[in-house]
């Protein structure tokens, strides 16, 4: 080890070329990696997707969503599997444990879905299982106008040929259309001619559907060429279906639009866009899961621009999307790096005053992160906020060991008069296991926090992956690289080599310290304590809460309203969104199925719903509003809690930070929803939180239908008939039922259904024609219809029923939160029946908190383990690592002072702080001993002599680190809130370790050093 500067100084042309290969493959990896907000972290996630077409959300949890939950729960690598239940639809998500194979677990799942499909009805559609390709939320959303287009025409385009030419992007995994309607040919019923023919919706639906049909009828041989036979009985034209005619038993027949009318429409809308003022039709797009954030929205842009090129007729305008804030960013954490790099440049001309040398330690800084690209890029990692930050905060450290290895070749040629050749071999090799000891201090802490598992250990690997390669690589450059340029670039100046007067004055104080060691380290223990009792006074988060420059906010109306009544309220909350003056433009999507974060990693897909809305913000630039996202937020919202008859929650983009979640588990569904709702009622009358509202408890308006059991079964009507008649009768037949019309390349349902005003009229629906022996009977004769109320939608959680309580933060963070929840009444005595989940952002940071401890103390181990083997001992190690409880201090100290909370960037700076204080004792203890085996120096003098020699390049890599990292902690450009307590974590501790450990090292090796010779004195062996 000590031998490489030498061979490097040696063989030029070799060491060259090796440097050179590096920065080309860290320059070529770097055109590849993929630029994303955050670091991969999708869940393994499958779904299990199951309509059944006007059903009950409670009966489509017992017979279909139980089913599916306990058939899956056996499978290998299960961590969680979530459902939801809405009318007509039960969603099952299966999570598996990171890094499980997606493909074999899709298989698993389906496999096991499949053995149960005979157990679920009969009319509900088969169970669709895949996997979630798509990640997140959508990437962009565009609006289209086309004003020579119907709009059930530019609703297909959207579905056709738009998904299309998004779809061939690389990287899109799904569009999703907003507004528009879907055509179809209706055919509207009158209930009384139905009557008066003896005909039920039923029959003719099932009739229209046997007709319409054009099906492979066998072959045969005419003459010496062989003939297939098909069957061609599909409608080709609107007119042939009204002349289609519906045949009795008696021989008699009446064509169908004697029964009513039919039309080429399309289907009621359930779904509305809205983009400012105006009704729109849009499509969100979503990218695949393991893609680029950037490189899929510049070139979804970019075939979209072309797209509409090519159709004058067609305008795509992009309206929102998510990655402005990535790229924002980025340009952000770039102009950190470049600015921090300058300072820490200065800081070393400051101290060496040679512009060669400077150069030299500075050259560290591109060709130690370089490389790195080829590392992360090798590791399928990406430039995102937490490998950036990274990057940005390692710059002073990258010039640390040039710093450590140039300043003591300078010191080499300015005090032995050496020639620059010579004194560049001798003081690389002198220093050589100090620097690579410095290197591996802070890889063996990164090393165990890289393998945390969950979702924080996915930060704390992509973090590790970027620090500990380019620290390696720094060392590769200080060992190799930099003596051999010092060798040939530096000159002797002649100087003489002063030692600074803060030298001196340290010296004296040092001495003292090493006469009065006791007094040193008690207090040295008493600063340690007092450090621990300022965690107390730190409230805790998760992550920051950052200014992306978007809102999204989730509307809710009651149970039952109608789209036109959520389209008024959406209009409302536009009209007082877009007068803030730091509001740019509203877009609101209604009835649409979207994707939400409740936290990062915590994807929730929630079915549309026409009294659901979800409201996109796009804010004006940070320069150009008072307020940040956060404060916009609480602002407006309690503007929007005043419009009537509306719910209107926060913080739907996953912003961390900005909600807590209270999910509430049991397998009684009233005890459920009582203590749901008295927790609720608690958290509204505590400060700290805002507009608390259970998300399950509102209960949805039915019309109920309870067959007559005797009376039926005697009239040959069966329960599954009165259903299937009632529901033809209003939203028509189930989707894989319906008659098909074949319009070019496109199928359009045949729905048939009756006419609006007897589907909207309770005494015509109790007339409704039932099928029954002999004739047809009136609905009212076989069941009785009334009025009841049923859970509008049903969530389940690891096969329990749950309720959950979201309220919005009012100045607190997620620490202080849950410390406000365990002291509520309404917690604390639960039920025996319910308990409570972590969910959110208040599960993650207990996975947090609860790794970090373990992937700290085993960080500090292989330390330990690691300068034992280069010091070839265990006493003077622990000397070492005397350095790391003092860091704490200043860190914790800055972080009150600043009023930063504990979350898991301040956690990953503390980590890096244990790594960096104890380079600073490596320097100190490693020069003392050779000192003391080489000079023949006694243990004092030995330490002085370090301490003169080490002090100055131990304060110019603290002074370079601190000035790297400033611009960081000084919170400038976008994104700065999740940057900067990191920072701050850093340069608190660095001050402080550094400060300290100069003077309580020194002691503290006294001390170890007399252990180890009474340890030697104990246990020598007696001579012979």
């Amino acid at each position: 080890m000590s031998q490489m500067s030498s061979w490097a100084i040696r063989n030029p042309v070799a060491t060259t070329i090796l440097f050179l290969l590096l920065t080309l493959a860290g320059l070529v990896a770097f055109s590849k990696l993929r630029l994303n907000s955050m670091p991969d972290m999708d869940i393994p996630t499958v779904t299990v997707s199951v309509t059944w077409s006007g059903a009950a959300p409670t009966e489509i949890e017992t017979q279909i969503t139980r089913l599916i939950e306990d058939s899956v729960a056996g499978l290998g690598h299960v961590e969680h599997t979530r459902s939801t239940v809405n009318e007509g639809i039960s969603l099952t998500s299966v999570e598996f444990a990171l890094g499980t194979d997606i493909d074999r677990a899709t298989n698993d799942v389906r496999d096991a879905v499949m053995s149960i499909r005979s157990q679920m009805p009969r009319s509900a559609l088969d169970p669709v299982v895949q996997r979630v390709e798509a990640t997140g939320q959508a990437i962009l959303t565009f609006v289209v106008d086309a004003p020579t287009m119907a709009p059930d025409d530019l609703s297909w385009f959207i579905d056709n040929d738009i998904a299309k030419a998004a779809l061939a992007v690389p990287g899109v995994a799904r569009i999703s259309r907003s507004g528009g309607v879907d055509a179809e040919i209706t055919v509207e019923l009158d209930p009384d001619r139905l009557a008066a023919f003896g005909l039920t919706a039923f029959e003719v639906s099932d009739l229209i559907r046997a007709q319409n049909i054009d099906q492979p009828g066998g072959r045969a041989a005419l003459g010496a060429a062989e003939q297939a036979i098909r069957t061609v009985g599909g409608f080709r034209d609107v007119d042939r279906i009204q002349d289609m005619r519906i045949a009795f038993s008696d021989g008699r027949s009446v064509q169908l639009a004697d029964l009513g009318s039919v039309e080429r429409s399309w289907a009621e809308p359930r779904q509305r866009a809205r983009f400012d003022d105006r009704e729109v039709v849009g499509f969100s797009v979503y990218r695949a899961v393991g893609t680029g954030e950037f490189a899929v929205t510049r070139d979804v842009r970019k075939r979209m621009g072309e797209f509409a090129a090519a159709r004058p007729g067609i305008q795509i305008t992009e309206v929102t999307s998510s990655t402005d804030a990535v790229v924002e960013g980025y340009d952000a954490a770039v102009e950190a790096l470049f600015l921090g790099a300058l300072l820490a440049v200065l800081v070393v001309w400051l101290f060496l005053r040679d512009v060669r040398a400077t150069l030299i330690s500075s050259l560290a800084l591109p060709l130690s992160l370089i490389p790195t690209f080829a590392v992360m890029h090798v590791l399928h990692q990406s430039l995102n906020n937490i490998t950036l930050l990274a990057i940005a905060l390692v710059v002073g450290i990258l010039v640390d060991d040039a710093i450590v290895e140039i300043e003591n070749i300078v010191r080499h040629v300015r005090q032995t008069g050496k020639s620059v050749y010579d004194a560049a071999i001798d003081a690389a090799d002198e220093i050589g296991l100090a620097v690579v000891a410095t290197t591996f201090a802070i890889i063996a802490v990164f090393l165990p926090v890289g393998l945390m598992p969950g979702i924080p250990g996915q930060f704390f690997k992509a973090f590790s992956i970027a620090v500990c390669s380019s620290v390696f690589f720094s060392l590769v450059v200080a060992r190799l690289l930099t003596p051999l340029m010092a060798a040939f670039l530096l000159t002797a100046t002649g100087k003489e080599h002063r030692e600074p007067a803060w030298v001196r004055r340290y010296a004296r104080i040092l001495g003292w310290s090493l006469r009065h060691r006791w007094i040193t380290i008690t207090a040295g223990v008493v600063f340690f304590l007092v450090s621990l009792s300022l965690v107390r006074f730190l409230p805790t988060d998760f992550m920051p809460s950052a200014d992306r420059g978007r809102s999204i906010f989730a509307v809710e109306l009651a149970p039952g309203e109608p789209l036109q009544e959520t389209d008024l309220v959406t209009r409302n909350i536009v009209s007082v969104l877009k007068a803030r003056p730091e509001v740019a433009s509203v877009y609101a999507a209604l009835g649409t199925q979207t994707s939400t974060m409740s936290g990062p990693g915590d994807l929730a897909t929630s079915a549309g719903e026409v009294r659901k809305a979800t409201v996109t913000v796009n804010l004006v630039p940070r320069n150009r509003r008072e307020l940040s996202q956060q404060a916009f937020e609480a602002s407006v919202g309690r503007e929007l809690s005043t419009i009537p008859g509306a719910r209107v929650r926060l913080g739907e983009d996953g912003s961390s930070g900005a909600k807590i979640q209270v999910v509430l588990s049991s397998d009684d569904p009233a005890a459920l929803a009582n203590a749901a709702r008295k927790v609720a009622q608690e958290m509204r009358s505590t400060p700290g939180f805002r507009r608390a509202e259970t998300t399950g408890s509102l209960a949805r308006p039915e019309l109920q239908i309870i067959p007559k059991p005797d009376k039926a079964a005697i009239l040959g009507a069966s329960t599954a008939t009165i259903a299937r008649t009632v529901n033809i009768a209003t939203i028509g037949d189930v989707d894989q039922n319906l008659g098909k019309f074949s319009l070019g390349s496109r199928q359009i349902p045949i729905r048939v259904l009756l006419n609006d005003d007897a589907r909207n009229d309770l005494a015509r629906l109790s007339i409704l024609q039932v099928p029954a022996f002999g004739n047809p009977l009136p609905l009212s004769s076989v069941a009785d219809i009334g009025f009841g109320a049923g859970p509008v939608q049903i969530e389940r959680i690891d096969r329990t029923r749950t309720e959950t309580v979201e309220a919005e933060l009012d100045g607190i963070t997620i620490g202080e939160a849950e410390d406000l929840l365990s002291n509520l009444t309404s917690i604390a005595r639960l039920p025996a029946s319910v308990s409570r989940k972590p969910a959110g952002d208040s599960e993650r940071m207990q996975e947090l908190f609860g790794s970090f401890g373990l992937a700290m103390s085993s960080g500090v181990v292989l330390l330990f383990f690691v300068l034992a083997l280069l010091f070839n001992g265990f006493v003077q190690p622990v000397t070492i690592l005397t350095a790391l409880p003092l860091s704490l201090g200043g860190a914790l100290g800055l972080l009150l002072a600043t009023r930063t909370p504990i979350s898991l960037p301040v956690l990953i700076g503390i980590l890096m702080l244990m790594g960096i204080a104890a380079k600073n004792s490596i320097l100190l203890v490693e020069y003392a001993i050779v000192a003391r085996r080489d000079a023949g120096l006694d243990r004092a003098q030995a330490l002085l002599d370090a301490a003169r020699k080490r002090a100055r390049p131990i304060v110019m890599t603290t002074l370079a680190m601190c000035a790297g990292m400033l611009p960081i902690a000084l919170g400038i450009g976008a994104d700065a809130e999740r940057r900067a307590p990191m920072a701050i974590a850093v340069i608190g501790g660095l001050v402080s370790s550094t400060t300290l450990s100069l003077i309580y090292v020194p002691a503290f090796f006294t001390v170890m050093d007399d252990l180890e010779g009474w340890i030697r004195r104990r246990f020598r062996k007696p001579a012979i």
